[in-house]
């Protein structure tokens, strides 16, 4: 069996980054940056004042205080048309460009006025209140880089950029193929044997998460000429992931049906738990995916390889993230399988991530997962774990960790 680290190897060699298209600023929210945003202007383009007062010369204000000539009005927005010589001010309004002359903004309500006559209290420094042109970006400098995954913030800037078109990485497509003949659909009447299918809701938001296009392709029955039809079905996908079917009983037949429609097996079965039967391998030129059936088992490889291979084709890190956490329960000895343990989390009092592992980790118990925060990363054959071990947590979508 291969472990963990090579089965994400092999998996992530296999695809190539997305080519770029081009969407608009109002579809781009979560898409990847396929290039550097390069800003085209200064922000602002020229120096503004940062409060509503008065523009001035700060050496007119030198000894404390003055009175001044009223010469005219910047508005939010726009600017007053002549230059300001000594001992004049003009009226500015937060936004304004900043008069010729003018080198600082004293508050308004340092102010008293009288006709054109303006007496200011106080001292002022050059540059108080005045924000330079430039502050916020400058022409030519990478105001976000390739690869980024755009958040609505990151739209609140591209927008500021006065960029309306994004050159974005095509979103994978990805197939998603339940197997069994104990499967009924949401909603559907349960017969004392059958089961619900959740595992392709949780794949498809998942996938979705990750940033791909979630296909339903449905439910296959364990018939083995109905499921190779699927294999006429797979052309234009990025990935197909198989949902059951991929271990050895005589009803697991991803490997035998879709064999003789020409599956070629890169990999099956690895180190883990849950999740031991993964299948890796290519379906007539698309990648294929086939995860254990048992719905948390389904759901950890998803988080493992899924996600992997989703970010590889958006040019994202596909490792992983883990982050330290210490256990908030023992733990016996692990055996030779790298193990993930759903857990809930919560922040110590000394500020450190608390893992809580679930009292039972059965791979069919799909409320635990759903309740979990976080996955506890267990090394094969790790020792006996004492409450307050240091460990490697991998987080989950939502939950007081905030990922």
């Amino acid at each position: 069996m291969l472990s963990v680290e090579e089965a994400l190897a092999r998996i992530t060699a296999a695809f190539q980054t997305q080519p770029a298209e081009w969407v608009h600023l109002a579809a781009a929210h979560g898409r990847v940056l396929a290039e550097d945003l390069v800003a085209g202007r200064d922000q602002p383009p020229q120096a503004v004042s940062a409060m509503d007062g008065y523009a001035v010369r700060a050496a007119d204000l030198a000894a404390g205080g003055a009175e001044l000539r009223l010469i005219g009005q910047a508005p939010a927005g726009g600017r007053f048309a002549g230059a300001m010589g000594p001992g004049e001010t003009v009226r500015i309004f937060t936004g304004g460009a900043l008069p010729a002359g003018a080198d600082a903004i004293a508050l308004q309500e340092n102010a008293r006025v009288a006709g054109d006559r303006v007496r200011l209290a106080g001292s002022v420094e050059a540059g108080d209140y005045v924000r330079p042109a430039g502050l916020d970006f400058r022409k030519g400098e990478v105001a976000l880089p390739a690869e980024r995954r755009l958040t609505a913030r990151d739209l609140g800037f591209v927008a500021a950029l006065n960029r309306a078109w994004l050159p974005v990485r095509r979103q994978p497509r990805i197939a998603l193929l339940a197997t069994g003949d104990e499967l009924v659909m949401p909603g559907e009447a349960l017969a004392a044997t059958q089961i619900v299918n959740s595992n392709t809701t949780t794949l498809a938001a998942m996938v979705q998460a990750w940033g791909g296009l979630p296909s339903d392709l449905g439910v296959v029955r364990d018939d083995p000429a109905a499921l190779a039809a699927y294999a006429d079905r797979v052309a234009g996908m990025d990935l197909v992931v198989t949902l059951g079917g991929a271990s050895v009983g005589e009803r697991d037949l991803v490997r035998s049906a879709l064999g003789a429609r020409g599956l070629e097996l890169d990999f099956w079965q690895i180190a883990m738990r849950p999740g031991k039967p993964l299948m890796f391998g290519a379906l007539r030129g698309v990648r294929l995916l086939g995860l254990p059936g048992n719905p948390v088992s389904a759901g950890v490889c998803a988080v493992l390889f899924v996600r992997a291979a989703i970010f590889t084709l958006l040019g994202l890190d596909p490792a992983p993230p883990e982050i330290p956490a210490v256990l908030g329960r023992a733990l016996g000895p692990n055996n030779r399988r790298q193990e993930y343990l759903r857990a809930s989390a919560h922040w110590g009092p000394d500020g450190r991530l608390v893992a809580v592992p679930a009292e039972l980790q059965d791979s069919s118990m799909l409320a635990t997962f759903a309740r979990a925060d976080c996955l506890i990363k267990r090394a094969p054959f790790a020792p006996a774990m004492a409450e307050g071990t240091p460990v490697a947590v991998l987080p989950l979508l939502s939950g007081p960790i905030g990922i």
